[in-house]
């Protein structure tokens, strides 16, 4: 145990000293009066009686506890001004990362999209001490979470998600990959949950197709860049910083990017922020007459690695959960423990110690006035 205010002590024997100074000044004046006055005589044989002794006796005690009373309960009292404490370790956190899930919302995703966002909901719930953000991009990237660890929030706005990639599969399936498809042939109520559809995906749409008349879609680079620009204090973090990256690499750019993938990835491994990348099997890779698979998967397989990430392709033998936990697992082996010190108040002894004397001090104060 130790005193926060040691000084509290030393001003306070310094005050009892003063006190009891002016105390025995008062009382040796007050003596002084009766040794003047008039004297009983035949005093001595009263004093030996049984009674008297007994009496004296009963209050020489009564006294010594009062005094003890007082000054036990002046002595805590002192303690408790002096605050006493104790420093101990405490742990903040075994985990203490920022993860930034940076997912590609081209509709050629919907079915990986989802099954990661539909994952990441248990993920999220069992977190502590983690940051977690989402980034969604296709022409232009949207921070649709920053980086917050109201799990609560997250999985919210990861339940948005999931309904947007249900009506990407809805509106793929039903409508744009259907080549009976012709609105003109719809029923009105079939009409109205077309046109129901189509709001929504425009509301989601609105901000991740931001001139992408001009520029194109699918801009892999810009969305890992901005990904990576969305951690704070890039160069000054005691947090591990990953990036789990989802996309089929389809780049369809109509002009010069501002950061490619290669430059992204570059700027990802300079900062020490760490990528894994999730790529869809090539059973579900979207126009392979226009994309080369392999093209698209060695050239993101290669930015990832780069970063001293890993690289997963989702199959029929590796789901997303395995892949997550592999993760998870990978990155568990380089997260710190932070330790910091904190002081915790002893208030409990000396508080005891002065109700315990506060009260025998009252009990033979209280017996000594009758």
């Amino acid at each position: 145990m130790e005193l926060m205010y040691k000084q509290a002590i030393a001003f306070g024997i310094v005050a009892l000293a003063l006190v009891l100074g002016l105390t025995f000044f008062l009382k040796k004046k007050k003596n002084d009066e009766y040794d003047t006055g008039t004297r009983a005589a035949n005093t001595q044989k009263l004093r030996s009686t049984a009674l008297y002794k007994k009496l004296n006796e009963r209050y020489n005690i009564l006294r010594a506890v009062l005094i003890a009373g007082i000054v036990g309960s002046i002595i805590s009292t002192l303690f408790l001004a002096a605050r006493p404490f104790r420093t101990e370790e405490v742990m903040n956190g075994v985990k203490k990362r920022d993860i930034i899930l940076c997912m590609d919302v081209s509709y050629s995703l919907y079915d990986l999209n989802y099954e990661i966002t539909d994952y990441y909901k248990e993920v999220v719930a069992g977190l502590k001490g983690d940051r977690f953000g989402v980034n969604i991009f296709n022409t232009s990237t949207v921070t649709y979470v920053p980086l917050t660890d109201d799990y609560d929030y997250v999985i919210t706005k990861l339940d948005e998600l999931s309904e947007y990639f249900t009506l990407q599969k809805e509106y793929m399936e039903k409508y744009e990959d259907n080549p009976n498809f012709s609105y003109m042939n719809l029923t009105e109520e079939e009409k109205e949950h077309y046109d129901e559809i189509s709001y929504k995906l425009k509301y989601y749409n609105a901000g991740t197709l931001y001139n992408n008349v001009t520029r194109g879609s699918s801009l892999i680079g810009e969305g890992l860049g901005t990904a990576l620009y969305t951690f704070p204090y890039l160069d000054d973090s005691e947090r591990t910083r990953v990036i789990i990256m989802s996309t089929d690499n389809e780049l369809n750019a109509s002009g010069e990017e501002i950061m490619n993938l290669k430059s992204a990835s570059e700027a990802c491994a300079k900062h020490k922020v760490t990528v894994f990348g999730i790529f869809p099997s090539e059973e579900k890779f979207y126009d392979p007459m226009t994309y080369n698979y392999s093209s698209c998967l060695g050239e993101f397989k290669n930015a990832v690695e780069k970063t001293g990430g890993k690289f997963y392709v989702r199959t029929e033998n590796q789901s997303v959960s395995e892949i997550v936990k592999d993760i998870n697992k990978q990155e568990a082996m380089v997260v710190k423990t932070v330790m910091s010190s904190q002081t915790v108040d002893m208030p409990e002894i000396p508080f005891i110690i002065l109700m315990i004397c506060l009260a025998l001090g009252c009990a033979a104060g209280l017996v000594l006035q009758k």
